[in-house]
């Protein structure tokens, strides 16, 4: 891992990881403030209607994960998946911030799209390696490659067998 993640990594994940910790000692209060972009989700998506009925829940569920991805994504394991679901918990909890409409609530959704963006960066971070995608186009390139190959060396295998066979049996017959 290179020094810069070694140092960025933590640093991001800490507000997800303090975040999270503050969520799980406190999910009712959490989950009251998680409750209007709850209802705003289930009157979009019906499935979510329990979970709007349940928002402490909700709020423990979010508080896991922040914890347990944010650690993961300091310690660099599994960093782009970690940070997948740390952009999925800040899209959820952008609602929270703008429920109470006090005072700074401008500035968590600015504090909150900040962090989002930081960790969308690190979900499709490849650490300098290439892609899955770009991987997986130059493997079927070469693949390709060696299956040409593979069929030039088989014609010319068929076409020595036959010559030698026509030859085999020009000898056979002259005898």
């Amino acid at each position: 891992m290179s020094p810069v993640r070694l140092i960025a990594r933590p640093l991001l994940a800490s507000s997800f990881v303090w975040s999270g910790l503050e969520r799980l000692r406190k999910p009712e209060e959490s989950g009251e403030r998680l409750r209007p972009g709850l209802r705003r989700i289930s009157a979009v998506l019906p499935q979510f209607t329990e979970a709007a009925d349940r928002p402490a829940s909700v709020a423990r569920i979010v508080g896991g994960v922040q914890v347990v991805a944010g650690l993961l994504f300091a310690l660099g394991k599994f960093p782009r998946l970690s940070a997948s679901l740390l952009v999925g918990t800040s899209a959820l909890t952008s609602f929270e911030d703008g429920s109470n409409g006090g005072p700074s609530s401008s500035g968590a959704r600015l504090r909150n799209a900040s962090l989002a963006g930081g960790v969308l960066l690190a979900a499709v971070d490849t650490a300098g390696n290439p892609s899955l995608a770009w991987r997986a186009q130059h493997l079927t390139a070469d693949a390709r490659k060696q299956l040409h190959k593979t069929n030039k060396d088989l014609g010319r295998a068929v076409r020595r067998t036959a010559k030698d066979a026509r030859k085999t049996a020009g000898e056979v017959i002259g005898h």
